[in-house]
């Protein structure tokens, strides 16, 4: 098929989102699909540019930025950005180029009138995969209010639901969200889990042995470090376990709160955690093989179901997962039914530091536990099932 896949997240951006959708990309090329990535870029100084890699293009078409700027700036950027592509998109060589399908990655929820213009004129159905559901998970975490600003951002996510045939969402406890949108005759909602393709072991700037974390069962954390993490409970384990000589803590990335979370380690003395900036996504296998345990962290008030992408990479890496996660979140079944792991739903720095321990002694007598981390990974997050769910929807006449 001749499938367009509109993102705003993808390489040389290093966030999870942009690995996700590279490596979908690769397999869309793999199974024989004639892919164009379509994104928006700041960066470039002419309407459009166009690469070849990997089997597949990517156009990326000059539009405001986005990123590092303020929230009302980046609001109104964000509003006109699927306009921009659109005008950009007229003065390439891809203009009036029809599609059998159009795939589109939210966030952002902008896209929406430029999946409808290409799916306007190529007469074809359009397939989203949603991701985060904003403006909700923002107002459940008591960062917007419902009044007008919550109620323009849902216009927006509404708006680009109805452009859509078929939406993809992380899990099932997110189906029901989309209950009333489902009732219009054509539309399906259906479960789309994250996927990650399983990356060789490469290099790797940070050494462990190295380190003062040397000889230590390391915890690592590798991501986004903000307010959706809720990450400030990690900190507390890492006390509650700093008279442990045989246990570290490692954590790379980056984040509105990760200056602040190094600051407050230095702060409380703690010699059992170390923080690093930001690596390359080739390089996390190698930082993974030099682990024993990963870290997930959600914010406990999340109401919606989210199974982050570090997850599935750690999976692909054989690292079971200490977990602090909202209640009810349908990855907390995910990690007791498979025993990959423990989760803890009560936000309580004790069960977190009880399972801690407990998930530490689990490693020196389950020998198995590593292998069913990555039979769980190549049974729901390979990137080849999903390419061939998402086709099937696009066919589905």
């Amino acid at each position: 098929m001749r499938i367009a896949l509109v993102t705003e997240n993808f390489p040389p951006q290093r966030t999870s989102g942009a690995v996700q959708l590279r490596d979908l990309a690769r397999e869309f090329a793999r199974q024989g699909h004639e892919l164009t990535v379509i994104l928006p870029s700041a960066d470039i100084d002419k309407p459009w540019t166009l690469e070849h890699t990997e089997g597949y293009d990517v156009l990326r078409l000059k539009a405001p930025e986005t990123k590092g700027i303020g929230y009302v700036r980046r609001t109104l950027s964000e509003f006109v950005m699927p306009f921009a592509m659109r005008r950009n998109l007229r003065r390439s060589s891809f203009a009036g180029k029809t599609w059998e399908g159009i795939v589109w990655y939210s966030p952002s929820i902008f896209h929406g009138p430029l999946v409808k213009y290409l799916q306007r004129q190529s007469g074809c159905k359009t397939y989203l995969i949603i991701r985060d559901i904003f403006p909700q998970w923002a107002a459940d975490l008591g960062l917007m209010g419902r009044g007008l600003p919550y109620r323009f951002f849902d216009t927006v996510a509404r708006y680009q639901y109805s452009v859509a045939d078929t939406i993809g969402v992380q899990t099932e406890g997110n189906v029901g969200y989309f209950d009333d949108w489902a009732r219009t005759p054509s539309r399906k909602v259906e479960v789309l889990p994250n996927w990650l393709y399983e990356a060789p072991v490469t290099g790797c700037p940070i050494t462990i042995a190295n380190t003062s974390l040397a000889g230590r069962k390391v915890f690592v954390y590798a991501g986004n470090m903000g307010v959706a993490q809720g990450m400030d409970i990690m900190l507390d384990l890492v006390e509650r376990l700093r008279a442990r000589p045989d246990v570290g803590f490692l954590f790379v990335g980056r984040g509105s709160d990760a200056a602040r979370l190094a600051e407050m380690a230095k702060a409380r003395g703690l010699d059992n955690v170390l923080f690093h900036d930001e690596i390359h996504p080739d390089e996390i296998p190698g930082l993974y093989a030099q682990c024993h345990i990963g870290l997930v962290a959600l914010d406990p008030r999340h109401k919606s179901h989210n199974i982050p992408g570090k997850f599935l990479s750690y999976m692909a890496s054989s690292l079971p997962v200490l977990a602090n996660i909202n209640p009810g979140n349908d990855l907390a079944n995910l990690i007791r039914t498979n025993q990959v792991g423990q989760v803890s739903e009560d936000n309580s720095v004790e069960t977190l530091e009880r399972l801690a321990l407990k998930l530490i002694d689990e490693l020196d007598v389950d020998t198995v536990i590593r292998s069913r981390c990555k039979a769980l990974y190549a049974t729901l997050f390979s990137p080849e099932t999903k390419v061939r769910q998402i086709v099937s929807a696009l066919n589905d006449r």
